[in-house]
């Protein structure tokens, strides 16, 4: 068979690929692509087709093969592009950008609430948020190990209800909260 004998017989099929080809695609022009893509792939790859094999079956695989590996492209594009018009609220967390005007509001937040708290307090807690123990901030402070564990304690507290802003609603466990 040559070519153009077969090139003839390709384009003998094209209507009954392009109704095939609508049940995948379900549009109108996605099928005539998808026929386009599958009528130029078997006229390129002629040398592959052996005669005496079914001419309609060989175009039906071409165009499956065809069809899927579009669609995996597809897929696969569309999880690392998104378009700007897609990106919900809860997806601005992870945009190229980062403001960093929030992250200063946030730490002015905490060293007003710092601040505000009495220096009985404010001296053992950030002596144990830098990282010191309880007995060397009772050292440090000559007074009972068990006060220092309150006034940290009572500084968390304050600083927990001077920060409730902040407080996503995320739900703790029970034995987590405290009061």
């Amino acid at each position: 068979m040559t070519k153009i004998e077969f090139n003839t017989m390709v384009l003998r099929q094209a209507s009954s690929l392009r109704s095939y080809a609508l049940h995948f695609t379900h549009d109108a022009d996605d099928a005539n692509d998808l026929v386009q893509d599958t009528m130029l792939k078997a006229i390129t790859y002629y040398n592959k087709f052996k005669e005496g094999t079914n001419l309609k079956g060989w175009l039906y695989t071409i165009m499956k093969n065809t069809f899927i590996n579009n669609y995996r492209r597809f897929v696969k594009m569309s999880t690392f592009v998104t378009k700007s018009e897609e990106i919900s609220s809860a997806n601005l967390v992870f945009s190229s950008t980062k403001n960093q005007g929030e992250s200063k509001f946030v730490m002015d937040d905490i060293r007003r609430a710092l601040d505000r708290l009495p220096e009985d307090y404010y001296v053992p807690f950030t002596m144990y948020f830098e990282g010191h123990k309880y007995h060397e901030i009772a050292d440090h402070l000559t007074i009972p190990i068990g006060t220092v564990k309150t006034r940290i304690h009572v500084a968390r507290k304050l600083l927990k209800k001077n920060l409730k802003a902040y407080d996503n609603g995320v739900k703790k466990p029970i034995y987590a909260e405290e009061d």
